[in-house]
């Protein structure tokens, strides 16, 4: 995961311009095939918001099997930046945005959701307790509209760090629930063909695509917002 705070400035201000539809701004990053840096954009818009909000900022990792984003803040990915503290309920005293079928204890299921502060930030990270999952557990998605509607009532900020859709379309769950959704793409590596069947699918779903963010260019340049 990098840093690339200084280069979503252009970004950071476009979002700024979206009403929310109440309470706090939520905001989803996705793309169309894995390692285009979605994660990396993500994580750096929250340290912005966190930064520049004045209540708490969420990073939310649908990626509930790997938690990329709180790994990688506990190995100190991003320099100058803390560690994640203890777990915190990120329940929200509401129904969860996961579901859990094929255990006998589904009452203990319903928090596996946890959030951790970031070490001197109003950024909370999420982790998913894998560990907690018995083996012939299923985990899977579901858009529970009164988590987020909590979330925006304590939040100023909701960054949702939606995986690929090439391995899941845990993105499109949650993209009708967001104020907008950023298309991340490799520059030179992902075709126009990729960027409007991942527009067609957020849109279908219900979503409103806010534009695109092109990542990861010749030495030299910086990640850029395109329409």
């Amino acid at each position: 995961m990098l840093d690339l705070r200084q280069d979503l400035s252009g970004l950071w201000q476009a979002a700024t311009r979206v009403t929310p539809r109440s309470g706090g701004r939520v905001l989803m990053f996705m793309s169309a095939k894995e390692g285009e840096g979605t994660s990396s954009i993500a994580a750096s818009f929250a340290l912005i918001a966190a930064a520049r909000a004045a209540r708490m900022t969420w990073l939310i990792d649908l990626d509930l099997r790997d938690n990329t984003l709180y790994t990688a803040f506990s190995k100190g990915v991003v320099k100058g930046v803390g560690r994640p503290g203890h777990p915190l309920d990120a329940s929200l005293g509401t129904e969860q945005i996961y579901s859990v079928t094929g255990s006998e204890n589904i009452p203990a299921m319903s928090k596996l959701l946890t959030a951790h502060q970031i070490d001197g930030l109003r950024l909370l990270v999420t982790r998913f307790r894998n560990e907690r999952i018995a083996p012939g557990v299923r985990v899977g998605m579901r858009a529970a509209p009164a988590w987020w509607d909590g979330l925006r009532r304590s939040a100023d900020w909701a960054i949702v760090d939606a995986p690929a859709l090439s391995r899941s379309a845990a993105g499109l769950t949650f993209a009708p629930l967001a104020d907008g959704v950023v298309l991340v793409v490799q520059a030179d590596g992902t075709g126009a063909g990729e960027v409007d069947a991942l527009r067609g699918a957020v849109e279908a779903a219900g979503g409103t695509v806010l534009g695109v963010v092109m990542n990861r260019l010749r030495s030299g340049q910086s990640p850029r917002r395109a329409s």
